[in-house]
């Protein structure tokens, strides 16, 4: 839990108030304070303060958006501060204080002198002559200095036609040799030199010659509020809220593309042998419907420090926002807007499918994300009125769950469920509450994530662990009993367990696990990388076995009325669907229940769509067989002819493909940092 709560600001005010906005002196000296806990959300509220003590406490940096538009007076003495720069969120500071912090220099003295136009006391000296020579001599040479080596040394390199890529060449070539080679001043000022140098170059560039290519801006930082059931340590926590980041406006790269859309369709099938396929499985396929997909947008939005140079980082997850007031858990049809999460690298963003707009992004440096998933909470607001609001869980390889409350633009909280990577998570259909976390350690938990009230005070507990024999990549509870049972594709094969919390262990070893065929016999042993339910009974999995998508009947695999842990199981088979050859791993499979289809990407960036929604009533009856022969794609959706700077991407790899509930988007994550949106025409 954080330090700092609204009474004690209310008696840390001085004098005492009982209000928060009408506070005007505030004193938090001495509280052993870390930059996780100042808290951007109760700050914002303090919207009077013109005096802030903070000295005697840890704090390492100031994150950015504390959002104290009226603060006169700092000080910040004895506290353990390595960078001043974030201080200019305070334009209107006059006086500034931060002695006793050994990690800041004279450099950055002259850096608060150049960020802070109204400061007058640094330390307790006034610097308002010095601070006019840094602003204003200090600029004026050091502006002559870069276009004068522009002009000697890089202006005849720029040819009267450049392309993109010559651009890209000289802008690095010329940031670092001015850094390099522009010297004024004393040498220990020479940090800061490099720190104006590169500023005042890099706005040369931008708008003298109109050569802003990349400028690798970064979203600004805010502190989360570090309040969570952790099981690491307190200085581990504070570590990593000080270098969080919270959601802010973004301006994403939109490639510049060529785009030459192709699609195969039905059985063109390379393989002699899939096309041997009955006349009754022709026909019914020849009733399906043929859904036409065309390509919306291709974004690049995931880049690390924003480079366009970024064709490296893996997105791996993706899911539709939940609409407020559809009554999202009643009607699939309507429970989902056109607003998608996605998350890959260090970053999670939220994307306008129709416009392709980045509309937010969420940044934490030291992160890979893996997963992400919706709830709406009902949360209590002011006056104790109650609103429902979408809540974003997002995880990855450090084990930590982060939840941000989306519209408030802000990451309340984070829960350290594991102390090893999280390959997924998902939240309970029914209890909004209770969110599931499978991880590298072997183990599924299952959190009461709680709701957090008017200053997101909130507590998370565990409620139950499920032990697997080997790492779960994909889960899924079974719709006709969510509060029941709940299936986990793993490393080495398909398990069940038992969830129901009136038992009770709270650990708890699997149930069951499935065997599928192989070749001639059936075996439990195999990798299980995609899993999703068609409907309430039909069963979507992956196995790593090249080319195999089995769809099987968990009611008739599955005996609840049976007793016993561990025991093995045969899945009823209802039929197997044609899709590569690869035996590339992780290519994971969605599907869209309310339209009958399935999705899956390959190796080759192509989408393959099987429309079976003429087969499921048959795969109901209780004497439904099993279709003799694999069911081809209804169609198969190619990568288009896409370049970037007028080259071919890499091999890409279609990790994840997933359509929102009514099916008039398609959203496809991709091994090379693009996010393609495809749109039902």
């Amino acid at each position: 839990m954080s330090k700092i709560t609204t009474e004690l600001l209310l008696e840390r005010a001085v004098p005492r108030s009982t209000r928060l906005r009408k506070i005007e002196t505030l004193n938090l000296s001495k509280l052993q304070l870390k930059t996780g806990d100042l808290d951007p959300r109760l700050f914002s509220r303090l919207r009077h303060l013109q005096k802030l003590d903070l000295s005697d406490n840890l704090l390492d940096k100031f994150p950015n958006s504390l959002t104290l538009p009226d603060l006169r007076v700092l000080n910040c003495n004895n506290n353990q501060l390595e960078d001043v720069t974030a201080l200019k969120q305070f334009p209107l500071l006059e006086e500034l204080t931060y002695e006793n912090n050994v990690y800041l220099t004279l450099n950055d003295d002259y850096k608060v002198m150049f960020l802070l136009e109204n400061l007058r006391l640094l330390n307790g000296k006034d610097i308002t002559k010095l601070a006019n020579h840094v602003r204003h001599v200090n600029s004026r040479k050091l502006t002559s200095k870069v276009t004068a080596h522009w002009e000697k040394f890089f202006r005849d390199q720029l040819p009267e036609k450049y392309t993109a890529e010559q651009v890209k060449s000289i802008r690095k070539k010329f940031l670092k040799s001015v850094q390099t080679n522009v010297v004024y001043g004393p040498s220990s000022l020479s940090e800061f030199t490099r720190w104006r140098v590169k500023m005042i170059a890099e706005e040369f560039l931008s708008y003298s010659l109109g050569l802003e290519l990349n400028s690798d801006t970064e979203p600004e930082e805010k502190a989360d509020e570090n309040e969570e059931e952790s099981t690491e340590g307190p200085r581990e926590a504070a570590e990593d809220v000080a270098q969080v980041g919270d959601f802010s406006s973004y301006i994403n790269n939109v490639l510049s593309v060529t785009v030459t859309p192709s699609k195969r369709k039905r059985n063109h099938s390379k393989s002699g042998a899939r096309n041997k396929r009955s006349k009754s499985q022709a026909n019914t396929e020849e009733e399906a419907e043929d859904v036409s997909a065309e390509p919306l947008h291709f974004l690049q939005c995931h880049s690390k420090g924003n480079s366009r140079e970024d064709f490296k980082t893996q997105l791996w997850s993706c899911v539709f926002e939940p609409v407020l007031d559809s009554g999202a858990r009643k009607d699939p049809i309507v429970s989902s807007s056109r607003t998608v999460a996605t998350c890959g690298g260090e970053s999670v963003c939220l994307i306008d499918c129709e416009t392709g707009t980045v509309l937010k992004k969420y940044k934490v440096a030291t992160e890979e994300f893996f997963s992400v998933a919706w709830t709406t909470l009902t949360m209590v607001i002011s006056d104790s009125r109650k609103k429902a609001h979408n809540i974003l869980a997002a995880a990855g390889r450090r084990g930590i769950v982060k939840l941000i409350h989306v519209a408030a633009d802000f990451c309340y909280g984070e829960i350290k469920a594991h102390k090893k990577p999280i390959a997924t998570v998902c939240f309970s259909p029914t209890q909004e509450t209770h969110l599931f976390t499978a991880s590298y350690d072997k183990r599924i938990a299952l959190w009461d994530i709680g709701i957090p009230d008017c200053d997101y005070n909130f507590k998370a507990s565990q409620l139950l662990v499920l032990e697997a024999a080997c790492i779960p990549l994909r889960i899924a509870l079974v719709p006709t009993c969510p509060e029941q049972y709940l299936l986990a594709g793993c490393e080495d094969g398909c398990f069940a367990w038992n969830i129901k919390l009136d038992k009770g262990e709270k650990s708890r070893p699997f149930e069951a696990i499935f065997q599928f065929p192989d070749d001639e016999s059936m075996t439990t042993s195999h990798r299980v990388d995609g899993l999703a339910f068609l409907n309430d009974d039909v069963v979507v999995s992956k196995s790593s076995k090249p080319g195999c998508i089995y769809l099987w009947s968990w009611s008739r695999s599955f005996d609840a009325k049976r007793k016993g842990c561990q025991r093995t199981v045969s899945a009823v088979i209802l039929a197997e669907l044609e899709w590569s050859t690869t035996d590339m791993s992780y290519l994971t499979l969605s599907t869209c229940p309310a339209k009958g289809y399935v999705f899956c990407g390959d190796e080759k960036g192509s989408v393959w769509m099987y429309n079976l929604s003429s087969y499921t009533t048959a795969w109901g009856s209780p004497k439904g067989k099993r279709s003799e022969r694999r069911i081809s794609p209804a169609q198969i959706l190619q990568w288009p002819e896409l370049r970037m700077n007028g080259e071919q991407p890499p091999e890409i790899l279609v990790n994840n493909v997933v359509a929102d509930p009514a099916f008039t988007y398609l959203v496809v994550l991709t091994s090379v940092n693009i996010t393609a949106i495809w749109k039902k025409s």
